[in-house]
C-alpha cells in the first residue's frame, strides 16, 4: 500500500497550520537515512509526524519485508498501536536525511482525545490503515500458500510425466524395430516389394510434414480421394484407412505409387501394413506430445509461482511472458485470438519479484482478452529503456471508456459485470509495479487499441529489513 494520491484516506496530509504547532507539543529530532523509529513488536513507542524527507514502513511476512508504506511531510505513524494499547504492527525506518516530530504518549491521546479536525483525521487513518494492512496480510498469506501447494502439485506431476514422455519415445522406437521385423518375415510380399513399402514408409516419415495443417474442406476433399482409389481398385475399408493415411501426409499420389508396385491381394495387404504401423506411430507420438505439454505445463508452472524464490533476484521478462502466455493456453484456443509477440533480444536482466510480475502480466492478460471476447489480436512487445525495460500488452477490444478510464486503478472498480471482477486485479497491478518496483504503468485506449504500458527499472527501491 505504498503511498499514492488515491489513498487520502489511509494517508491524509496533516495542514500546514497544525505542522507549526506539532512541535509546541513535542520533539523536533533529526536522523540520518536507515534509522528505525520503531520496530514491529515495540510497546510504548512515540508519535511521530515527518516534517522533511521521508519514512519507510515495513512489516514482515514469513521471511521477507513487505513495503506498506513510504511517509512524506505531513504524514503521520505510529498512531495504531497508541491508541489500541497492542504493540507495533510494523517498522518505521528513515530513508536518507529525515526530520520528524516525535510526540509521546500522554501528549498524543491528549490531541487525539479532542473533537477536532485534527483528531478526526487521525482516527479516520488509523482505522483505514489497520484493515488496509490486515487485507494485504491475508490475502499475500493465501497467495503464499497456493502457491507453495501449487509448486508440490507441480513437482509431483513433474515425474509421472517424465516417465510418460520417456515410455513413449521408447515405445516408437520399439514400434520401428517391430515394423522391420514383421515386414521382413511377411510372406506376403517378395523382397522387391518390402523394400518399396519401407522406402515409402520412410520417405513419407521424412520428407513430408505429419502435422501439416489441412482445413476441413481439403481435409475432406483428401479423405475421399484416397478412398475413391482405393474403392475403384476393390480394397476393403477404405473409409476406416483414409483418415489415417492423410493424417501422416499421404496424398493421391503417393497412394497412387503403391498400385504400381502392388496388385490384388499383395496391394491389401500393403495398405493394412502401411496403415496399422502409420496408425502406431502416430498414436505413440500422440501421448509424447501429450506428455511433453504436461512437462511444459508443469515448467511454466514452475517459472510462473517462483514460490520458493520469493526474494529479490535476476529476472528474465520474456521467460515470464513466455510462462504465462502458457498458462492462458487453453483460454486462447477457445476463440480466434492471434498473438503477436514483439520482444526485444537486447532486454536487459533486471533485478525484481519474478512471481509478483507475473501477477501483473496475468491480470493485463486475462483483461485484455475477456475485452476481445474471444476473437482479435494479442499484442505482447517489449523494449529496452536505458538499464530498464518496457512491457506493452495490446489488445483490439472494445477499448475503455474516457469517462472511467482514471478509475480503472482503484480498489473495487471494475467495469466487469456483477460477479465475473472484483475490482482487485489492477488495483494489485498497480501496486505491484509502483511499490514493490518502483516503476510506473500507464493505459492509453480507443476502440480496437488498448494499451497498458509498463516501465520497470533495473533495480526496485530498496525494501527495509
Amino acid at each position: 500500500m505504498l503511498h499514492d494520491l488515491r489513498e487520502a484516506s489511509l494517508f491524509p496530509v496533516l495542514p500546514e497550520d497544525l505542522l507549526a504547532k506539532l512541535p509546541t507539543v513535542g520533539e523536533v529530532l533529526d536522523f540520518p537515512g536507515g534509522h528505525v523509529l520503531f520496530s514491529e513488536g515495540d510497546r510504548d513507542y512515540p508519535f511521530f509526524a515527518v516534517l522533511e524527507g521521508q519514512v519507510r514502513v515495513t512489516k514482515r511476512s514469513g521471511t521477507e519485508s513487505i513495503t506498506l508504506a513510504v511517509h512524506n511531510r505531513g504524514h503521520f505513524c505510529g498512531e495504531i498501536s497508541m491508541l489500541t494499547g497492542g504493540p507495533a504492527i510494523a517498522t518505521g525506518t528513515t530513508i536518507g536525511p529525515t526530520r520528524v516530530v516525535r510526540i509521546a504518549n500522554s501528549e498524543f491521546r491528549k490531541i487525539a482525545s479532542k473533537d477536532d479536525p485534527v483528531a478526526r483525521t487521525i482516527i479516520t487513518a488509523m482505522a483505514a490503515r489497520s484493515r488496509d494492512i490486515e487485507a494485504q496480510t491475508r490475502q499475500r498469506d493465501k497467495l503464499a500458500s497456493l502457491g507453495k501447494l501449487s509448486a508440490g502439485l507441480a513437482h509431483e506431476l513433474n515425474n509421472p510425466a517424465s516417465a510418460a514422455a520417456r515410455a513413449a519415445r521408447a515405445l516408437d522406437e520399439a514400434i520401428t524395430t517391430m515394423r522391420l521385423q514383421s515386414i521382413r518375415y511377411d510372406c506376403r510380399f517378395n523382397e522387391t516389394q518390402r523394400e518399396a513399402l519401407l522406402k515409402l514408409e520412410e520417405e513419407i516419415r521424412t520428407d513430408t510434414e505429419p502435422g501439416e495443417i489441412l482445413d476441413s474442406v481439403e481435409r475432406s476433399d483428401r479423405e475421399q480421394a484416397i478412398e475413391q482409389w482405393m474403392e475403384d481398385r476393390g480394397l476393403t475399408n477404405g473409409w476406416e484407412k483414409a483418415p489415417t493415411l492423410v493424417d501422416a501426409g499421404f496424398t493421391l499420389s503417393c497412394i497412387s505409387s503403391v498400385g504400381a508396385v502392388f496388385e490384388g491381394e499383395a496391394l491389401q495387404a500393403a495398405i493394412d501394413w502401411l496403415e496399422a504401423t502409420l496408425r502406431m506411430s502416430a498414436l505413440a507420438n500422440e501421448v509424447q506430445t501429450a506428455a511433453d505439454r504436461v512437462s511444459n505445463l508443469v515448467k511454466a508452472m514452475k517459472q510462473y509461482t517462483y514460490m520458493d524464490r520469493a526474494d529479490l533476484q535476476d529476472t528474465d521478462i520474456h521467460k515470464g511472458l513466455d510462462s504465462t502466455l502458457t498458462i492462458f493456453a487453453a483460454k486462447l484456443k477457445s476463440g480466434t485470438i492471434f498473438i503477436e509477440r514483439q520482444f526485444d533480444p537486447r532486454l536487459p536482466i533486471i533485478c525484481a519479484y519474478p512471481g509478483e510480475l507475473n501477477q501483473v502480466w496475468t491480470n493485463l492478460i486475462d483483461n485484455a482478452l475477456d475485452a476481445m471476447n474471444g476473437n482479435g489480436k494479442l499484442t505482447v512487445t517489449t523494449q529496452r529503456e536505458g538499464d530498464g525495460v518496457c512491457v506493452q500488452i495490446g489488445d483490439t477490444g472494445p477499448g475503455i471508456p474516457e469517462a472511467v478510464r482514471n478509475r480503472i486503478f482503484d480498489p473495487f472498480f471494475t467495469t466487469k459485470p456483477v460477479g465475473k471482477g472484483t475490482g482487485l486485479g489492477l488495483d494489485t497491478v498497480y501496486r505491484i509495479i509502483t511499490a514493490r518496483h518502483g516503476g510506473t504503468i500507464t493505459v492509453n485506449s480507443v476502440p480496437g487499441d488498448t494499451r497498458f504500458t509498463v516501465h520497470l527499472p533495473a533495480n526496485p527501491p530498496k525494501q527495509a529489513d
